[in-house]
């Protein structure tokens, strides 16, 4: 293959220029990016040589060497890991498939200048923040099993690369960044060494360099030998400790080198919230060292995300997303498991039937959902920090894993109405607080706490003092469907069913005056029954509304509004249902209804109000009306018969 030029991907070269541009302030971060991509090469290539020992070519001496280069203003990065074809490296590095290069290129956009480093990294560009130094930058690797069969990558970040075939005797990769000139520090051996043991001093490879210094010749009394001048004496170094962080015990390891290490694994810039070390003996011996977020990723929430932790077996890399470790609903931890157990030929199908794989998860979840309730209950301020961020992440857990339903639980939170906004309560204090007279939790679903405040289905749990969850997430639709009860106490749906919370004493003192609004406004109901029949399913008499003149309500397990809103906005199917409109006996307006259908049973006016106050309960409970100028209309009459005009 000749020697060839080719443009970039259009968003990989508005990459280049907001990484060039942008994250100068962290440019240390390019070294530690490209030792860890070589980090990675080597554990593929050792985990590919298990089915494949050819692959190793009789080289299995593994280092990453740091090559500086004074003379010629160079930085090099060497590895003998997998390497890539030609393919790979034009996929790999002139294209980017990735789903979140936008996100990150818009993230950059809409943060300010010193805050765009901790960007990086989130979202695999490790490689091109070489160009916030170099001015130049060529890669030459061979990919393992294809000898001589090399490729030399090179660009200037102008937009364009020449990508050729070369010869190459070893397999890997080099590396060599031009650096610019005011950027030359990067060649002093102090600079490297501090980079090197911030960031990559875990990694469990050889990070190595040749380091030269000045001697005196020594006799053999081991004194310097006088006049004899002096002589530089050249050896490789090896730069980083190379113990595997996980398998050091906890009392070695110190703060900052967890952070360090989580930052390496996660590509996040911000600490974590907790951290996890921790060893398991008996049926099942593994060590693990896992981190929970502070903040959740920009991709949470997206399919192809990328999920699980690193395995590892007796320290061999197995795989770097093991999603069989860990449950869905904590796909936000990150971290590492370094098993004793597991066969180093391990496959995907083993890792979905291995027994020793799911007596590991059972491990890992338990501990994660003991060291989340632990700050909850030692630090409940830094706990709801935890909940904003991944809240609507751990509720999926109720539906998926029944085995640890009562821990999870316990671990939720909500708004009500007994709190301010923005302040939480759980079930427990919830349940501690009830009335000796409420018998049952109750909650209701909707967008956000600012609309569901405004409901008229709360009146009446006002009016007894009752307290009222207020579930804002979308994912709680089918949280409540698991959890059916607490403590032996019902979830009740505030805007489902029929609501009775009167006690004995009080039923019997409202019986005559329930009897006589029946008889006083039966026939009215027949007709807005018969008026709307296209609409609703029904028409009652409400006995949560105190203030209200109307509402909706959905059966008792039907679907109401926001399921219904829910399903559309994941352009899923909504059957056909139709909702009990419920009245106010107590509102003027059936007053007024009344007395026009005793007078005149014809009297359009009535079938104008029927539609008023239907529509008028779709706005409440925030559904689109029908016919908004209809509507509109109406209530201008309305307006100019009040006046009198």
């Amino acid at each position: 293959m000749s020697k060839t030029t080719r443009q970039f991907q259009t968003e990989v070269q508005q990459l280049l220029d907001l990484v060039i541009h942008s994250l100068y302030s962290n440019r240390d971060i390019f070294l530690r990016e490209l030792i860890s991509n070589a980090s990675d090469a080597i554990d593929k290539v050792r985990f590919e040589s298990h089915s494949n020992e050819l692959l190793l070519e009789g080289n299995s001496d593994w280092k990453i060497k740091i090559i500086p280069d004074k003379t010629a203003g160079t930085l090099t990065i060497r590895d003998n890991g997998i390497g890539m074809s030609i393919a790979e490296v034009e996929e790999n590095i002139g294209t980017i498939a990735r789903s979140g290069t936008k996100a990150f290129m818009q993230a950059l956009k809409d943060k300010a200048s010193t805050d765009s480093p901790e960007l990086i990294g989130q979202f695999g560009v490790g490689f091109y923040a070489s160009f916030m130094v170099a001015d130049k930058v060529t890669l030459e690797t061979r990919k393992a099993g294809e000898p001589a069969h090399g490729c030399r990558w090179e660009s200037i970040g102008d937009g364009s690369y020449t990508i050729e075939e070369i010869s190459k005797e070893v397999r890997g990769t080099e590396i060599t960044l031009h650096l610019k000139e005011e950027f030359k520090e990067y060649l002093e051996e102090w600079k490297i060494r501090s980079i090197v043991k911030k960031y990559s001093d875990y990694i469990q490879y050889p990070v190595v360099m040749d380091i030269t210094r000045t001697e005196t010749p020594k006799g053999v009394d081991g004194e310097d030998i006088e006049g004899a001048g002096t002589i530089e004496k050249t050896e490789e170094q090896t730069l980083n400790s190379m113990k595997a962080i996980w398998a050091r015990p906890k009392s070695e390891v110190t703060e900052e080198e967890y952070q360090e290490f989580y930052k390496h694994i996660s590509h996040d810039f911000e600490n974590p919230f907790s951290t996890i070390h921790f060893s398991a003996e008996g049926t099942s011996e593994f060590k693990a060292l896992l981190y929970i977020p502070a903040k959740k990723p920009f991709d949470m929430f997206m399919s192809d995300r990328k999920k699980g932790l690193q395995l590892y077996v007796k320290r061999v890399f197995i795989t770097d997303h093991c999603e069989e470790l860990i449950p869905d609903y904590l796909r936000f931890v990150k971290g590492v498991v370094d098993s004793s157990d597991l066969p180093l030929n391990v496959s995907r199908e083993i890792l979905q039937e291995d027994v020793q794989i799911k007596r590991i998860q059972k491990g890992l979840v338990g501990k994660v959902l003991s060291t989340l309730t632990d700050s909850k209950e030692k630090n409940f301020e830094e706990y709801v920090k935890f909940w904003k961020e991944f809240g609507p992440v751990l509720k999926e857990g109720l539906h998926f894993d029944y085995a640890n339903k009562e821990k999870l639980q316990d671990l939720l939170l909500f708004e009500s109405t007994s709190t301010e906004a923005g302040s939480f309560t759980s079930l427990k204090e919830y349940v501690e607080r009830m009335p000796e007279t409420q018998q049952e939790i109750f909650y209701i679903t909707g967008d956000n706490r600012a609309v569901l405040e405004t409901s008229p289905h709360l009146e009446v749990f006002r009016a007894k003092g009752y307290e009222v969850l207020f579930l804002t997430d979308p994912v709680d639709e089918w949280v409540v469907q698991s959890l059916q009860e607490y403590n032996e106490k019902k979830l009740k749906a505030v805007d489902r069913g029929d609501v009775d919370l009167d006690s004995e004493e009080e039923k019997k003192e409202k019986e005559a005056q329930q009897e006589e609004a029946k008889k006083e406004f039966s026939d009215l109901l027949s007709f807005v029954k018969s008026r709307l029949e296209n609409s609703i399913k029904d028409v009652r008499l409400s006995k949560r509304l105190t203030d209200s003149a109307c509402c909706l309500v959905a059966d008792e397990y039907g679907m109401n509004a926001n399921m219904e809103r829910i399903l559309k906005a994941m352009n899923q199917p909504v059957p056909d249902s139709k909702r009990v409109l419920e009245l106010n006996p107590g509102h003027p307006i059936m007053k007024v209804m009344a007395d026009l259908f005793k007078e005149n049973q014809q009297d359009s006016r009535l079938g104008d109000y029927a539609e008023l106050l239907y529509d008028q309960a779709l706005l409440t409970e925030g559904s689109p009306i029908k016919d908004p100028l209809r509507f509109t209309r109406l209530v201008s009459e309305l307006m100019v018969r009040a006046a009198g005009k």
